[in-house]
């Protein structure tokens, strides 16, 4: 089935003459795009460029569907904008939020986004970093709020903000209300699946090893998991959450703050019908 995004590296590729430009101007690296040509070429039934050792050029039968490709393309992002222009409830911003970003956070994001485009409804949904890539990229979601760092997948993207964390320890753990990192002993740290986020997740297990070597990781389904297993006295929780506590539970911070949750927005300028001011959003991201 021809796709988006096999138009999208066909005109990219006649237009850079070379794969790694082409993959940059694409948001994808070299081998998927190699391979998205080899499939475009299978369906149309025609090879479409002339590789050679500087790069490529378009063969004549590429040459004749390229207008063809810009149109269908062109088509498609009207397409995506007359959706939401004529529909009768109003514009529809999706925000995606991973579950890393605080409520009240969140919800100052989800605020700014209405303000943003008078007369819009914004419908939210949670999900891990990698999913809300993935969605953003297929124009299902119009903004996310995402982990830093993370495979941007040829996505804009914001200024990356950090948001102070505290760890949520049990009862008579430590006494200070501010530790060192490596103070904090003999319990596992809760974390959630690496596969949401894993480059965002293997910094943070990165720098929590090398503050604090032993103690080791517990993998939690989400922060209320945590928060039970803090309460129990079986875990330590990192939580950017300022709201976030418990009877048995005490809340601590961390020295130099060590271990901040990084946080980015992400839109898609092709997939967007909205011109939204990322500026503001990541205004309202830190000041809730």
């Amino acid at each position: 089935m021809l796709t988006e995004r096999h138009l999208q590296i066909f005109i990219a590729l006649a237009e850079e003459q070379h794969f790694g430009d082409a993959a940059r101007v694409v948001g994808i690296t070299q081998p998927p795009l190699s391979q998205g040509l080899r499939r475009l070429e299978a369906l149309v039934g025609a090879k479409l460029f002339e590789r050679g050792s500087g790069g490529v050029e378009l063969t004549p039968a590429g040459t004749a569907l390229l207008p063809f490709a810009r149109k269908a393309l062109t088509s498609i992002e009207e397409l995506h904008q007359a959706a939401v222009a004529r529909d009768p409830e109003g514009p529809e911003i999706r925000l995606g939020l991973a579950p890393e970003v605080p409520p009240a956070a969140g919800a100052a994001v989800a605020a700014a986004c209405g303000a943003a485009v008078p007369g819009s409804r914004v419908t939210v949904v949670t999900a891990p970093t990698s999913s809300l890539v993935g969605q953003v990229s297929a124009g299902r979601l119009t903004v996310a709020v995402v982990q830093h760092p993370t495979v941007l997948d040829g996505l804009e993207a914001g200024p990356v903000q950090l948001l102070p964390t505290w760890a949520l320890v049990p009862s008579g753990l430590v006494r200070d209300a501010v530790v060192e990192l490596k103070q904090l002993r003999g319990l596992p740290v809760a974390v959630r699946p690496r596969t949401e986020a894993p480059a965002a997740r293997d910094l943070f297990l990165d720098t929590l090893a090398l503050h604090r070597p032993d103690g080791g990781t517990v993998v939690v389904t989400d922060e209320r998991a945590g928060l039970a297993m803090a309460a129990a006295g079986q875990a330590i929780v990192v939580t950017a959450d300022p709201s976030l506590t418990a009877p048995g539970v005490d809340r601590v911070r961390l020295a130099g703050d060590p271990l901040p949750v990084r946080l980015r927005l992400v839109w898609s300028t092709a997939r967007s019908p909205f011109a939204l001011d990322a500026t503001q959003l990541t205004e309202a991201l830190v000041t809730p």
